[in-house]
């Protein structure tokens, strides 16, 4: 992590004040400067934008992802805030404007980057994640191409190559708004114009108003406060959803009392075996003393009837703890709702997918060969698509022309879940790149408790061990 993500983790964990004021200063200059440009120079209303930011950054810490690159977080914040405050035939106006200006003079940086400035920021929310987060540390925040490597996860080459791409395509999309200016014109523009110096005590003064903010709030978010303006259609909408939640609760509670009486009879059983090892520890001392006593050996005789019949109950352990778990994860399964479950179900599936056009690809560069594990196709995956590969194993790893590819399985998820309604679910990935959601009901005793779900197996057998026709 940079320092400025440790810094935000730790304000985000504790809520220090001191880390978060040190946030505040390091990034109130790119803030406040983006926020210039976009209200045309209006100092007054920059600072009320900067402000407006932070306490948004305040308030949505705990949310936030402890990894987040908080110069693109900021800047995109400070234009979501700011474009509105500006009349759109206001901003057509200074564009023409300001693009006959820039056609007239191309090479002078201070007198660039002034006819740049209302449409800086637009553009650059219009670039992808990874290339508008080069152009930020770059130029806005300063940084050297090194700490621009290790901030994206590569070197220092790598960096620049970023950089120098995010330019060109920065470049492109400002050509279109009308803006003739090189893509060096343009770097030097923002190497020596983009971050301007904000006010002094600005940093200070916007700190405090959004940690007061955030106190005073009592961790109400943004979202909390919208409830008050919502039309009846959306407060009938959460009623209903409140109704569900307190069915949902109503279910886990009953879970968690059967949860503890199966735990303590595992308690129970566990007494017993302890019991036993003690019993046995006491007989071998025993045997190892003996002289032959009839008494002796009939406490053995015993003891050992009594480790048989304990011996017995300790095969009901194994089912006990089976059911036991099952439980337990039926509990999780309803500690969510269907819209947690659905879009987990479709995060697990866009990662399949995306593992599988990996290992497709991979087979295109290799005598249409599957490839036997996920590191020989890891470097064909995107990085914003790359999803974790433990969740699924390649049960397929041949040739990748097939007739009867959407009978054959490549990819299968290793461990199945299950849904609130208690059905247990499998996703497959199949060689024609479709997938296939497989579901299998639970199958309960004649008590009522839980055992298991029905077997994969058949399933597996008809498409995992498919013969491929080639």
């Amino acid at each position: 992590m940079t320092d400025s993500q440790t810094l935000f983790a730790e304000y985000a964990r504790s809520g220090s004040e001191s880390a978060f004021r040190e946030l505040v200063t390091r990034y109130v200059g790119l803030v406040y400067s983006t926020a210039l440009r976009l209200v045309d120079g209006d100092t007054h209303l920059a600072e009320d934008v900067a402000q407006t930011v932070f306490v948004d950054l305040a308030r949505k810490a705990r949310s936030l992802s402890s990894g987040v690159m908080l110069g693109g977080w900021l800047h995109q914040r400070t234009f979501n805030v700011a474009a509105p405050m500006m009349r759109a035939a206001r901003r057509r106006q200074s564009r023409e404007r300001e693009a006959v200006q820039m056609n007239a003079t191309q090479d002078q940086s201070a007198a660039d980057f002034e006819q740049l400035a209302p449409i800086l920021d637009e553009a650059l929310t219009k670039l992808g994640k990874d290339d508008r987060t080069a152009i930020i540390l770059r130029f806005f925040e300063s940084r050297d191409f090194r700490s621009i490597g290790t901030a994206l996860g590569s070197n220092e080459d790598a960096a620049r190559m970023r950089v120098t791409r995010a330019l060109d395509k920065l470049h492109v999309l400002l050509k279109h708004r009308g803006v003739s200016l090189s893509a060096a014109a343009l770097g030097g523009a923002l190497a020596t114009e983009a971050a301007a110096a904000a006010p002094a005590g600005l940093a200070a003064s916007v700190a405090g108003a959004a940690l007061a903010s955030s106190a005073a709030s009592g961790g109400i978010t943004a979202g909390l406060l919208k409830i008050g303006i919502m039309t009846k259609l959306k407060a009938g909408i959460i009623g209903a959803v409140v109704i569900s939640g307190i069915a949902t609760l109503v279910v886990q509670q009953q879970a968690r009392a059967r949860l503890r009486e199966q735990s303590e009879s595992l308690q129970q059983q566990s007494d017993q075996l302890a019991q036993l090892a003690a019993d046995n520890d006491r007989l071998s001392n025993l045997v190892a003393q003996a002289n032959g006593s009839k008494d002796q050996w009939a406490e053995l005789l015993k003891l050992r009837a009594e480790a048989e019949s304990l011996g017995k109950q300790t095969n009901d352990l194994a089912t006990l703890r089976e059911e036991n778990h099952q439980l337990q994860q039926r509990s999780e399964a309803k500690r969510k709702t269907p819209l947690q479950i659905n879009e987990e179900k479709m995060v697990k599936i866009d990662t399949g997918k995306n593992w599988l056009m990996a290992l497709k690809m991979y087979a295109n560069e290799h005598q249409d060969q599957f490839p036997t594990n996920f590191e020989q196709a890891a470097p064909l995956m995107r990085p914003e698509s790359k999803g974790p590969s433990n969740q699924f194993e390649i049960v397929y790893q041949g040739s990748s022309v097939l007739t009867n590819a959407s009978e054959v399985v490549v990819l299968k998820e290793k461990d199945p879940w299950q849904d609130s309604d208690g059905k247990w679910f499998k996703i497959y990935d199949m060689a024609d790149g479709s997938v296939q959601t497989v579901s299998m009901p639970l199958r309960w005793n004649a008590g009522g408790r839980e055992i298991s779900y029905d077997s994969f197996e058949a399933y597996e057998k008809d498409h995992v061990n498919a013969p491929p026709g080639q």
